[in-house]
């Protein structure tokens, strides 16, 4: 699959991954363009230029300010670079969406790694949304739950520095480092009276896209973490082998899945629902596309299904969980979705300059419901407390075990 040319559905950022990249809120819905789709706006329709003649009166405030910047600033000479990708930043700001945003060109290539399933970093996942940066789930097997970071746990200064008055890309890139150096986090810990450092050692990390097991009373559990460029394939060849051992209910688990590709989506989906639409793309004048079921599902029969999800489950991961639960295919156990109904396009600039990520549409349930802001109720309330990880238990997943083998 061309990740350049792929329809994307993270939450648009949320959640980071403290690896190489950030996911806040999910990508949220879109699509990867080409680079070179869109030339640079120029007055005399070449690829480089001025300001358009008919936008020199709006843009002069803009290059009167870049010239007393130039002339004035204390410390010169200034970083250009630096100074055109704030203004683009503050341009995208000024929409205020959450969910468009403009990605530098480290950003752009992180968010693009970040969906192949290679990072480097300490391997966590984060919650960006609140005043402190918060751990939501280390990844199984990496630096950060062998240093023991938890769920809740917020990161208040990294190596020593106070990052609490810092915006999360900021944060993200201080945590970032070479493979085999190490960083100190200073944590905040529910229950825990005094700040205390953990170092962990930095690594490149492979995340599986997908784990499964059987589970006692022949339940088969499969574990979706991002829709990735492999995971539609990941995905079809593990469900396989677990129906090989015809078990008498699946769990999909999309906990803490902020989304990923569209395709992938829509595919998963395939794999339980044998026809009609799974998602509904809506345009700001209205129209809509639809996105068929496609053919060849494993388990499109009456074996019983129940999705988990919580509050990280996001954009990709609410479209598979929206559509199973439309069309009654399945049900939905755990804690209310994100919230994540936006479509969002991502155009690479020229000369790899990052990519502009805009929102463009909305996207709807196979019955029409719009859950951006709202999310998804689930069928069956579930909720998972700190206490409970600590403890190694899952009242959600138990909640799921439940409601497949209780008549």
């Amino acid at each position: 699959m061309n990740n350049k040319t792929s329809r994307v559905i993270l939450i648009a950022f949320v959640a980071v991954v403290l690896v190489v990249c950030s996911f806040g809120g999910g990508f949220a819905a879109g699509h990867f363009l080409p680079f070179g789709t869109i030339p640079a706006i120029t007055s005399n329709g070449g690829s480089q230029g001025g300001t358009p003649a008919d936008l020199v009166p709006l843009f002069a405030p803009f290059w009167e300010a870049w010239t007393i910047v130039h002339q004035q600033y204390v410390d010169q000479p200034v970083d250009n670079s630096k100074l055109m990708q704030g203004a683009i930043t503050g341009m995208v700001n000024a929409l205020g969406d959450a969910h468009s945003n403009y990605w530098t060109p480290q950003v752009y290539q992180d968010n693009t790694n970040f969906l192949q399933g290679q990072y480097a970093g300490i391997g966590a996942y984060v919650d960006t949304s609140g005043k402190l940066l918060t751990i939501t789930k280390p990844i199984a097997g990496s630096p950060a739950e062998k240093a023991g970071l938890q769920k809740g746990d917020q990161i208040i200064k990294v190596d020593g520095n106070d990052i609490t008055n810092l915006d999360a890309e900021s944060v993200r890139q201080k945590v970032l480092g070479t493979p085999g150096s190490v960083v100190t986090l200073t944590i905040l810990r529910p229950g825990v009276d005094a700040p205390f450092d953990v170092k962990i050692t930095r690594a490149t990390i492979v995340v599986p896209s997908v784990t499964s097991k059987m589970l006692p009373n022949d339940i088969a559990y499969l574990q979706i973490f991002d829709f990735g460029q492999t995971t539609s394939q990941d995905f079809h060849d593990q469900l396989k082998a677990l129906m090989a051992k015809n078990p008498k209910g699946i769990i999909l688990d999309l906990r803490d899945n902020g989304g990923g590709y569209l395709d992938t989506a829509i595919s998963v989906a395939s794999e339980f629902i044998p026809k009609g639409v799974i998602v509904y793309e809506q345009s700001g004048d209205g129209t809509k596309k639809s996105y068929q079921a496609t053919s060849g599902g494993l388990a499109t029969g009456n074996i019983p299904l129940v999705v988990l999800v919580n509050g990280y489950s996001a954009s990709a991961s609410e479209i598979v969980s929206g559509a199973i639960q439309d069309t009654g295919r399945g049900k939905l156990v755990g804690e209310k979705t994100y919230g994540k109904g936006t479509v969002q396009l991502v155009i690479p600039l020229n000369n790899n300059q990052g990519a502009m990520h805009i929102t463009v549409a909305r996207w709807l349930t196979p019955k029409g419901r719009q859950i951006d802001k709202i999310g998804l109720t689930p069928d069956v309330a579930a909720t998972l407390t700190a206490a409970d990880i600590k403890a190694g238990l899952d009242p959600q997943l138990d909640a799921a075990v439940k409601k497949l083998t209780t008549p």
